[in-house]
């Protein structure tokens, strides 16, 4: 893959100064758009799937994983979990394909504001909650829109879980930093990140085209 991806231009020069108050409302007003009955389907299936393999694996999620490159590098990390790939694009999902993917894995076609949701609603803990290059929505008004941003925020608190999220853009992952702090009661932190193994073809191509690469984490217990 060539290097040839662009950077991120955006008028912000550091992390939103509402995401504080932002995430408070989040907080206090739980988001209650109805659940969209194909998302419901697409997460019965994902549970049937790891039920099959094993009821009581612990679970990961891998969101918004595209072609499913890292989902399937999870599920052999970690083969004693059973791993959701979960992205909104059937395009996404079905160009990767043929994947050799393991038996503790399956992608799932769904909204991942639903899918969250349902997780929670279930009382489903999870292991591991990986977010790996999330759409960074650069423009100052569209703080909503990012992960940490969206009112659907706060459900990650219930999911628990070792949380990691990765971007090319600094200023995501100091205002993610920023907002599982506030979520977790705990110092969460923006740190460079290097790697010679790309976990996804964002990966591969951001470091090819010389982008800095950004990660924060934490245990949600």
């Amino acid at each position: 893959m060539s290097g040839n991806s662009r950077f991120i231009s955006s008028a912000q020069d550091g992390p939103h100064p509402d995401l504080p108050d932002l995430l408070r409302r989040h907080l206090a007003h739980p988001f209650r758009k109805p659940l969209a009955d194909y998302n419901r389907e697409a997460f019965a299936a994902a549970l049937a799937a790891r039920d099959a393999w094993n009821p009581q694996a612990p679970l990961i999620v891998d969101a918004g994983c595209g072609v499913g490159w890292s989902t399937l590098r999870i599920a052999a990390e970690f083969p004693d979990h059973f791993v959701f790939g979960v992205d909104q694009s059937i395009d996404r999902i079905n160009r990767g394909k043929p994947l050799p993917l393991p038996a503790n894995a399956v992608l799932v076609r769904a909204d991942l504001v639903d899918f969250w949701r349902l997780l929670a609603a279930e009382g489903i803990r999870l292991a591991r909650h990986y977010n790996l290059y999330p759409n960074p929505w650069p423009k100052i008004g569209h703080l909503a829109r990012r992960w940490h941003g969206h009112a659907v925020f706060p459900v990650w608190r219930e999911l628990g879980g070792t949380v990691e999220c990765r971007s090319n853009w600094a200023i995501y992952i100091e205002e993610m930093a920023q907002a599982l702090s506030l979520l977790s009661g705990q110092t969460v932190v923006a740190e460079p990140y290097a790697t010679d193994d790309p976990m996804t073809p964002f990966e591969k191509k951001y470091l090819a085209s010389g982008h800095g690469l950004w990660r924060c984490r934490v245990d949600l217990g």
